[in-house]
């Protein structure tokens, strides 16, 4: 089974073990629902979390001081892919998305998504042209008209100009 990263590690808290977690999902709910995650390879129950912002603070079984805490910093943490929340209508994981053929309203290919950007008030839909040059596509309904991850293909209407 597929592990998928959800954070890492970023330092040891207080002298009880608890460890701070930079994660990579915006759902607090990630940590508190599991009831294990995988620190690199090794598995661990959470006794105890909190969540602030995109920081959570664990408390994992068998990390009982600052030292053992200390010893897995700047390590990863992963969950099992059977353990991914199953999604609502019209949302996607960016892992499915990433290599799908992103093609215009005329049925032209204009390339493949190759990142999807989430530091700006919306999405931005990141596509690698065959030319090798990268364009930015808003994820707003005005120009994805359509993504099928079965098929493996974005429709999208570009505004003049992009190209």
């Amino acid at each position: 089974m597929e592990k998928i990263q959800i954070g890492k590690i970023v330092k040891a808290v207080g002298i009880k073990g608890e460890v701070k977690v930079y994660s990579y999902s915006n759902s607090e709910e990630r940590y508190e629902e599991k009831q294990h995650i995988y620190v690199e390879n090794v598995k661990y129950t959470i006794e105890k979390s909190r969540f602030s912002k995109n920081i959570a603070t664990l408390k994992l079984s068998g990390i009982d001081d600052r030292n053992a805490a200390e010893a897995l910093k700047d390590s990863d943490i992963y969950i099992d892919e059977s353990d991914l929340p199953v999604l609502s209508d019209g949302e996607y994981y960016i892992r499915d998305m990433i290599g799908i053929t992103v093609v215009d309203d005329k049925g032209n290919t204009i390339g493949r998504l190759s990142d999807v950007i989430q530091n700006s008030a919306q999405d931005l839909y990141e596509v690698e042209m065959e030319d090798g040059k990268k364009i930015l596509i808003p994820a707003v309904e005005e120009f994805i008209l359509s993504i099928d991850i079965e098929s493996k293909q974005m429709n999208v209407k570009l505004i003049e100009g992009l190209i």
